[in-house]
């Protein structure tokens, strides 16, 4: 494993994402994706919204990218799948940001782009 890739499995690993934006997708407010990378294996699930539920596999392609696969079975029962390539940044408040270009596989046609943000952790009691 390079080591290039510790920061963004510091970003990402057991970290979870809500969506910022994503205006050719089915994810949406509600919808939650909760990552884990070991050495440059990313995997992650997600749920929420209009997804029943869906994971990712994929890996870590430099400091600050990635490529995923998906799938998800959607609440209308649509079984979906698709590619994306993305970026890993930080806001101004320190937050960990994903922009994604994406399209799919299965099930549907076309494409689009994507970002998310973190979900702030809740305070300690």
């Amino acid at each position: 494993m390079r080591s290039d890739f510790s920061q963004l499995r510091e970003r990402l690993n057991d970290r979870r994402f809500a969506v910022a934006a994503n205006p050719q997708g089915l994810s949406g407010s509600g919808t939650v994706f909760h990552y884990r990378v070991e050495g440059d294996a990313i995997t992650g699930t997600y749920q929420g919204g209009r997804i029943r539920t869906g994971q990712q596999v994929g890996r870590v392609t430099g400091s600050n990218t990635l490529e995923l696969l998906f799938q998800c079975l959607t609440m209308d029962g649509e079984l979906l799948a698709g590619w994306s390539r993305g970026t890993v940044g930080v806001n101004h408040a320190g937050l960990t940001t994903l922009a994604f270009e994406w399209g799919w596989l299965s099930g549907a046609t076309g494409g689009g782009t994507s970002s998310y943000i973190e979900m702030a952790a809740p305070a300690p009691r």
